[in-house]
């Protein structure tokens, strides 16, 4: 979303996880998506550096300087979602996937601790840094979608009121539509499919 709303054009790879092309392992061993690799040469591994440079070099819509609060306060939040919810989710969604026990209901019912913050934020304002989206808001979206749709007919049954509009509005935006397009998964060989 970043990429898109500051204009920035790249080539498009789509790679199956379950079949990671050995050029993606070579400028990133870590193998991890997303990656953009900078015309000379540098490889940014985390969505968020991907953001602060895309909008680094354009932020029309100063997604950088929230209404309400600073970006610190943004980074700072991000950092929770990046480290204990994130944490939560995974062990909520996939819990099969972590050590045997793994309660999913104890992780969801501790994700649902941040989310109530959230909430909290979103009772004063539209957004969580104020009434137009930031940095923050688009940082954590794709995780409380991933969240909400692991069960999505509890998830609607909270009383997130703020929590469910704010989610509600991201789907239906047509910054959303814009970017969550289809895309074949990427041989070598292939067509460059340009993003922008």
């Amino acid at each position: 979303m970043a990429l898109y709303i500051s204009g920035q054009t790249c080539v498009l790879r789509e790679v199956s996880l379950q079949n990671k092309p050995e050029e993606m392992r070579r400028v990133s061993p870590k193998a991890t998506v997303p990656v953009l690799v900078l015309p000379e040469g540098t490889v940014l591994e985390e969505s968020l550096d991907i953001m602060f440079w895309a909008l680094g070099r354009n932020d029309p819509r100063n997604w950088l300087s929230p209404k309400i609060g600073d970006l610190k306060q943004m980074k700072d939040l991000i950092a929770h979602n990046d480290d204990v919810f994130k944490n939560h989710l995974d062990r909520y969604k996939y819990a099969t996937r972590y050590e045997p026990g793994t309660n999913p209901i104890y992780h969801r019912n501790e994700g649902a601790v941040f989310l109530n913050h959230l909430e909290e934020r979103l009772t004063l304002s539209r957004h969580l840094f104020g009434d137009d989206p930031a940095l923050v808001d688009v940082a954590l979206f794709p995780f409380i979608r991933q969240f909400a749709n692991a069960d999505r007919d509890w998830f609607d049954q909270q009383n997130w009121p703020g929590l469910l509009r704010w989610l509600n509005d991201h789907l239906a935006s047509e910054l959303f539509s814009a970017i969550m397009q289809k895309w074949g998964v990427w041989r070598p060989g292939a067509d460059e499919v340009l993003f922008h």
